[in-house]
């Protein structure tokens, strides 16, 4: 392994072991699991920052491909219900995860990229939308897809906001998927 792939390895494991406090990995501590110096952070990524959301990408982007698999482990199930099911998967991974998600949602937010996470996300999602709703055009599908996503986004962003203001605990796996499914019902037009 080069040492450019050990950085990301040992701080991949740094992040994953701090959790919600990645303020607590420290160059100094990547460099020591690594095995390099400490000069080479800032020559491969340009600084910490920089290489933890590099990280964050790469650990994102095992976990939307999961994702996008999804449709062949519910083989036997409607296409709401594949949505509905992909769509609690992605809340309790942003919700279990919060940290490292909310660095790849803002990441993508401020810095959009081809193929980036909030892509990928919107791709997996996309033919089971259409799938949905056969009668919608194609323009209707990206659209109502596009919206999907952006209510997850902040229903995941700004969670405390969203509870308060539709008196709602979203911190909680079963009020979260209540509110996904109203807000499938909502965006689809259809009953399950």
């Amino acid at each position: 392994m080069d040492n450019k792939e050990a950085i990301i390895q040992a701080t991949i494991k740094l992040i994953e072991e701090k959790g919600e406090h990645l303020e607590e990995v420290t160059v100094r501590e990547i460099c020591k699991r690594a095995g390099v110096g400490l000069g080479l952070v800032n020559y491969h990524f340009g600084n910490k920052d920089k290489l933890i959301k590099q990280c964050i990408e790469r650990m994102i982007n095992g976990t939307v491909e999961h994702f996008q698999n999804i449709r062949e482990k519910t083989d036997g199930f409607t296409p709401f219900e594949k949505l509905k099911c992909l769509g609690n998967m992605t809340l309790d991974f942003l919700f279990e995860h919060y940290a490292i998600s909310k660095i790849s949602v803002l990441t993508d937010m401020q810095s959009p990229k081809e193929n980036d996470n909030t892509y990928r996300t919107y791709a997996a999602y996309l033919p089971l939308v259409a799938a949905c709703r056969p009668d919608w055009d194609e323009s209707t599908v990206k659209r109502k897809t596009f919206c999907l996503i952006s209510v997850m986004q902040q229903t995941f962003l700004r969670y405390e906001t969203t509870s308060t203001i539709l008196d709602i605990d979203l911190s909680k796996k079963e009020n979260r998927k209540a509110w996904h499914t109203q807000i499938l019902h909502d965006i689809l037009e259809v009953s399950e």
